[in-house]
């Protein structure tokens, strides 16, 4: 009799689906016989200005030493954060984009019978982790497409290790104030820890939603914050990812933090990209100009989306989104159904170049007129 492999593996894994990333331009064109170069994907989030030529050059330098391994302790990509950040390189933990940050403190922090609680409508990756542990998630209904913060600090039991909090969300684009973030905070029991996850915080800088997680690090010792190079810093390519803690939850990470996780190209572009603030605000700009954009067309369009702090925006599109997706494929334009996250009407789009922007709003009508208003 053959083997049920799916038996053998651990409970909480046996009810997990694989994480369903943007469509790859590469797939679409073999689909549909399009040119790589005829296709435009906003649907992962990424800089449409392409990488920093100062992280392009350390990349390009750093390849004559493939032959050798990564310095494992990063040191001079945690010296320049530190710089970067004002903290001590001691409350780093780097990963393989912020997803591996993610899972370590997962595994660190949580058990089978513990609980973990995160909000509807928030980033897949935190019931993946938690269940693929085995603890429990503890999935507490949005507010608004938003986190209910008053409803996740009454949602702490006895058994909870870990609370996920998306600032700004991802794939809503809502975002909490300090004044709620350290609410929460100061209900949470300081044997819970808080992951305050920042992927798109570099997108609040100057606008009315600022918000610092790592300014509250001295009041919480239970907090933990997450970014990534991934987004405005234009290397989702390279996989890197950083949390920010105290020492003592660092010594901790860094213990289960698999050896060489993050690769030397990744480590030298991460670090040279730091140096280029220029890029990072032309990053900030093009997304402040492409939200207005794409906020404009939609709402000519007489469709509702929802105010977004990051690089996308979550438009309802008042039918069955993946039909709609479907008809965007065969446009040419890649975006990203959203129905996995409870969102089975809404699309989540990607700030692009104006010219991209402009493509995607031009297909989009021409779809939902073919799929019926």
């Amino acid at each position: 009799m053959a083997v049920d492999y799916q038996t053998l593996a651990v409970e909480g894994v046996q009810s997990l689906t694989p994480y369903q990333p943007g469509k790859p331009v590469e797939e679409l064109a073999r689909e549909y016989g399009f040119r790589p170069d005829d296709i435009i994907k906003l649907a992962s989030n990424e800089n449409p200005l392409g990488p920093s030529p100062r992280a392009l050059a350390a990349a390009r330098e750093a390849l004559e030493n493939l032959c050798l391994y990564p310095d494992g302790n990063a040191f001079a990509l945690k010296e320049a954060l530190s710089r970067h950040l004002g903290l001590a390189p001691a409350q780093l933990t780097l990963g393989n984009g912020s997803n591996d940050v993610l899972e370590v403190i997962a595994r660190c922090f949580a058990a089978p019978g513990s609980e973990v609680i995160y909000s509807q409508h928030a980033f897949a990756v935190y019931p993946l982790v938690t269940l693929a542990i085995g603890a429990r998630g503890v999935e507490v209904p949005a507010k608004n497409w938003g986190h209910d913060l008053e409803a996740m600090a009454d949602a702490v039991t006895e058994r909870t290790r870990l609370l996920f909090v998306a600032n700004p969300n991802n794939p809503t684009g809502t975002v909490a104030g300090e004044k709620a973030i350290r609410s929460l905070m100061d209900r949470v029991p300081e044997r819970v820890v808080v992951v305050l996850d920042e992927a798109y915080c570099e997108y609040l800088a100057g606008t009315d939603d600022d918000v610092n997680g790592i300014g509250l690090l001295r009041d919480y010792p239970n907090l933990i914050v997450t970014r990534t190079f991934s987004k405005a810093w234009g290397l989702a390519a390279l996989r890197v990812g950083y949390a920010v803690s105290s020492a003592a939850i660092a010594n901790i990470l860094n213990r289960v933090r698999q050896p060489f996780n993050v690769n030397t190209v990744a480590q030298v572009a991460a670090t040279a990209v730091l140096s280029d603030l220029e890029y990072l605000e032309r990053s900030r700009e093009v997304n402040r100009q492409g939200l207005r954009q794409l906020e404009a067309g939609l709402t000519d369009l007489g469709l509702e989306w929802i105010p977004s702090a990051g690089n996308f925006v979550a438009v309802d599109v008042g039918r069955d989104g993946n039909e709609v997706f479907q008809g965007l494929l065969k446009e040419g334009v890649i975006v990203r159904p959203i129905g996995g996250y409870g969102m089975p009407s809404h699309l989540r789009v990607s700030v692009g170049l104006p010219e991209q922007n402009e493509r995607f709003l031009k297909a989009l009508k021409r779809v939902l007129s073919a799929t019926g208003a």
